[in-house]
Formats: structure tokens, C-alpha cells, sequence
């Protein structure tokens, strides 16, 4: 902001995260190009208050994210919300990619169940092939090489913010946003 002659205190911006982001993440996840069917799921660690706790992430077969979403813990109800919220924005897929992550095959199992209860015929299919979770592990580390150097977050809340701006700043530049437009007006349309 000091290049464009305004200067502004390091906790405004931070204040401006905390406020902002989760309304601009939400929009984002309106406003993105659809994505593919086959879908690639992984969890990742962030150190919070000096506790391990999990940001769970999605891509499509082509590296778009779908979703993202920081837990907790790591087990079968926190998967299904993040699977259930995942199918919200983005529609049903034909197949989900994970790793042998117990937690996350019985929350695609009990998302399948849920989708039978709704008369859904076809249920996701679900694959654990480490190889082809190559594309989610290595999106993982844009988001690493910012939180790195943080050494952690003092609160939940703020780490789930600021992540949520750092994902939509990824998204951005992965042209999802608006395609053709210059990454400023991208983030002026949803910050509007």
C-alpha cells in the first residue's frame, strides 16, 4: 500500500484479514469457473497456538481448487463436513482421489450413504492411489511457502482467515476467478 502513498499500520491489515477474508473466500467459491469431476483430496498440517491442526484442501484433476477448510482434528466428522460442503459448491464428481487416510474414506462413505438416502443411483467413487494425489500434495506447498514463515498462528480464528486469504490469492492466480482480467480487478469484484 505504501507504493500507492498510503500508509497504513501492520494491525490494520491484519485486522482487515481477520474481517475480510472469510466474506471474500465465500464469494470466490460463488464466482469460480466449474471445475472437473474427478476430484484429488488431502489434508495438510498448520501449527496453531503450538498444535498441529488440519487444513483439508481439493483440486480437480487439473489443479483447480475446489475447496478448503481448516479443522481441528482429523477424523471421520470433519471429513464429512468438508466432503458435504465440497459437493455444495462444486456439484456431485464421479470419482474422489485420497490417500489411505482412514478418516477420509469413511467420510466419503458416509457422504455416499447420505446421497443414497437422497435416491442418488450412482454413488462417488473412491480411489486411493498415492501417485495420482500428486497434484493436491504439490498445490499443498503455495500454501506452505506462506505459512512458513509465519512460525505458526496465535488463534484458530485468525489462522482460518488468514488461510482463507491466502487460498483465494492462490485462486486468483490460478486464473479460477475471472479469467482475462489482471489479478487486482479479479479481487476488486469480490471484495465489491
Amino acid at each position: 500500500m505504501g507504493e500507492r502513498g498510503v500508509s497504513v499500520d501492520h494491525t490494520t491489515l491484519n485486522r482487515w484479514v481477520k474481517r475480510y477474508s472469510s466474506a471474500i473466500a465465500e464469494a470466490a467459491r460463488r464466482r469460480k469457473k466449474s471445475c472437473d469431476r474427478s476430484w484429488r483430496m488431502d489434508e495438510t498440517y498448520i501449527k496453531v497456538k503450538g498444535v498441529w491442526v488440519y487444513l483439508y484442501r481439493a483440486v480437480d484433476k487439473h489443479g483447480k481448487t475446489l475447496d478448503f477448510m481448516l479443522s481441528q482434528r482429523r477424523n471421520k466428522p470433519a471429513a464429512t463436513k468438508f466432503f458435504a460442503r465440497t459437493l455444495e459448491v462444486n456439484g456431485l464428481p464421479r470419482k474422489i482421489v485420497i490417500d489411505k487416510s482412514g478418516a477420509n474414506t469413511a467420510g466419503i462413505k458416509a457422504i455416499n450413504k447420505m446421497l443414497k438416502g437422497f435416491g442418488c443411483p450412482i454413488p462417488i467413487e473412491m480411489v486411493r492411489r498415492k501417485y495420482l494425489n500428486n497434484i493436491v500434495e504439490q498445490d499443498h506447498r503455495f500454501i506452505k511457502r506462506r505459512t512458513r514463515p509465519m512460525l505458526g498462528f496465535k488463534a484458530f480464528a485468525s489462522a482460518a482467515a488468514t488461510l482463507d486469504g491466502i487460498e483465494v490469492a492462490h485462486m486468483i492466480r490460478k486464473g479460477q476467478i475471472t479469467p482475462g482480467l489482471c489479478p487486482f480487478r479479479q479481487f476488486a469484484e469480490l471484495a465489491s
